[in-house]
């Protein structure tokens, strides 16, 4: 087999183990599927969007949804029949929230595509590497701290240097003899992910006054609420500067699916390549977690679910996985306002409640296949 075969990816190849098992569905078929999958997850996020601003305590039709939204943009297509305080609730109190969700989870989306493709192993996410714990320590230490060297992008720049720092020690540790085994990845996050919520849940402790102690609880479980217009374009911003970035740098990606020696027989300079990338994927990680705090397991649902449709060119699968992302977290925010009413569930049990049994049936997939290779 040649460099260049050995370099190209198999459709279905799982990170971590390209051109193993299976046939392609790929090739022509998966490239005349991604226009209808994209264009068919473009106008179920629309759907979603106008669901998010119309259910809740107070229902607005999703007509005047519409009829409020277009005239804050400037579309006089119909006259208003909703109240004043319909239009603050859409506008100000739901669209920001909505908006925030769709951005958070298509920002954990990519990140965790991303990420699973850097370290070669499906299991990876920034929630089991880790990187949400280290984001959300450094996000909390300027909570209770009450930090301000960076004005108001202060809890940002703290959980991007958490996270960073994070990967960092978890990539460092996992890797012995130039090589970086899943095992050792997985265990070496959950144990720094552990240590980290263990000085999180310290600080927590000591908080001096007893507001400071319930922020930050409400904060560790992650949630939309309390999001404003004035704060959503960060996150935002992170997510289309960092998705922007990671499009551009498909190709690499994609020749890490075959492995290291194939892509540095390739050209690629893997080492540089994933420090920049690690350091790319921390700062977008840090901005998501300062809004919206640690939502786990949405990348590591999103990726395989949308690899299913699209194949493993990331080239499809990173937008694939933003507009999924986006879809799964502003429903599961519908859930968290509507499930206990009035009473409000955190997003982040919820996410969590799904991912728990996507991980371990990840788990015993990934052990029938070393069972059935063993066999073999």
């Amino acid at each position: 087999m040649t460099a260049a075969a050995a370099a190209r990816p198999r459709e279905d190849a799982p990170p971590g183990r390209a051109g193993e098992g299976g046939r392609a569905p790929a090739g022509r078929t998966g490239r005349a599927r991604f226009p209808l999958v994209l264009a068919g997850l473009a106008v179920l996020l629309l759907l979603s969007l106008t669901a998010g601003l119309a259910i809740g305590s107070v229902h607005v039709p999703p007509g005047e949804v519409w009829g409020i939204v277009g005239r804050a943009l400037g579309a006089d297509w119909s006259e208003p029949t909703w109240s004043r305080a319909r239009e603050h609730i859409v506008l100000d109190v739901r669209a920001p929230r909505v908006l925030l969700g769709a951005v958070t989870g298509a920002g954990l989306a990519v990140v965790g595509t991303a990420l699973q493709a850097l370290v070669r192993n499906p299991l990876a996410e920034p929630y089991l590497l880790g990187v949400s714990s280290g984001a959300s320590l450094g996000a909390v230490a300027v909570i209770v701290f009450g930090f301000s060297l960076f004005g108001a992008v202060s809890l940002s720049a703290a959980a991007f240097a958490g996270a960073l720092v994070t990967l960092l020690l978890v990539y460092t540790t996992a890797r012995s003899g130039g090589r970086i085994t899943p095992l050792r990845l997985v265990l070496s996050g959950v144990a720094f992910a552990s240590v980290l919520t263990a000085l999180l849940d310290l600080l927590l402790l000591t908080a001096d006054r007893g507001n400071e102690a319930r922020t930050v609880l409400a904060w560790t479980l992650g949630g939309l609420g309390g999001v404003q217009w004035g704060t959503l374009w960060l996150p935002a911003a992170a997510l289309l500067l960092g998705t922007a970035a990671l499009l551009v740098q498909a190709r690499p990606l994609n020749l890490l699916l075959a492995g290291e020696e194939a892509a540095t027989t390739m050209g690629l300079d893997v080492a540089r390549f994933r420090a920049r990338m690690f350091v790319l994927l921390s700062l977008v990680t840090g901005v998501l977690v300062a809004a919206a705090g640690p939502i786990g397991f949405v990348g590591l649902i999103l990726p395989h679910t949308v690899r299913l449709f699209v194949g493993s060119d990331h080239r499809r699968v990173l937008p694939t996985a933003a507009l999924a992302g986006a879809v799964f977290l502003v429903w599961a925010d519908i859930a968290a306002r509507t499930v206990a009413a009035p009473m409000e569930i955190p997003v982040g049990v919820l996410t969590a409640l799904c991912g728990g049994p996507f991980f371990l049936w990840l788990l015993r997939r990934d052990a029938r296949r070393r069972g059935d290779r063993g066999a073999a």
